[in-house]
């Protein structure tokens, strides 16, 4: 990104009280460094979405990019894909989010045509899509309110779409959680968190972050209409998922 990123420093110091983890201009000015060093494989991720949608994604279609934050997503299909390949729509309720991936996308790939709204994905009247990507958003929204998005979204799939899903999870075996926790704090840890950060960013995630299990991503998606979905990745409590909508 052409504009500078600062370290993650926000729980580096102690909090009398610790307030609920928001996507406020803190967090947007060191979010690339907060992401590379909190969320295990966000790299291949991005990676591979090209990859998806040349496989997969009709020349020409439009893409949805849920919950978009800086735009990540966008730049990695520009990167990649021919500036006629794709339209692309990246959606977030926070303001300095969206603010700074559109100077991103004009700084790093004016020729392409990708734009950004600030919106709730929930109450967004969606068009057509060969398509949509949902990077570690649908956890944040209350639970109650996923089935119906991911239905919305499957009817706003062309035929032969995909949707791509990612994910932080958890076990329903307690023990198996509790070892990928264990080891997902180490992960943070060699990544230079202390043990302070580590324990108030996880308050602050509390009720704000509410991950499901694998079994029941796939049957949220199963639910939502589509006939069939695939854990294409996992580090950790980690994830991602393609589900796609038949032709």
């Amino acid at each position: 990104m052409s504009d500078a990123s600062y370290r993650d420093a926000i729980f580096s110091t102690p909090l009398d009280r610790v307030a609920r983890f928001s996507f406020d201009e803190q967090v947007v000015a060191c979010f690339p460094d907060m992401i590379r060093r909190s969320v295990p494989g966000y790299g291949q991720i991005l990676g591979m979405l090209s990859l998806i949608a040349q496989r997969h994604l009709r020349h020409g279609a439009h893409v949805y990019d849920l919950g978009c934050s800086l735009g990540a997503s966008g730049l990695a299909l520009a990167g990649a894909l021919p500036e006629d390949a794709f339209y692309y729509t990246g959606v977030d309720l926070s303001p300095a989010m969206v603010e700074r991936a559109r100077q991103t996308f004009t700084d790093e790939c004016p020729q392409h045509s990708l734009q950004v709204m600030e919106a709730d994905i929930r109450q967004l009247d969606y068009q057509p899509s060969g398509m949509i990507i949902l990077n570690f958003t649908l956890q944040f929204l209350p639970p109650e309110d996923r089935d119906t998005l991911l239905a919305r979204l499957y009817n706003a799939l062309e035929p032969g779409g995909v949707l791509i899903l990612s994910e932080k999870t958890i076990d329903a075996d307690e023990r198996d959680n509790a070892w990928r926790v264990e080891r997902y704090h180490d992960f943070k840890r060699a990544n230079g968190y202390s043990e302070m950060e580590i324990s108030q960013k996880r308050t602050a995630l509390e009720n704000v972050l509410i991950p499901d299990t694998l079994d029941a991503l796939h049957g949220r998606l199963a639910q939502a209409g589509f006939p069939r979905s695939m854990t294409w990745f996992q580090y950790l409590n980690f994830t991602s998922l393609i589900a796609f909508k038949e032709s």
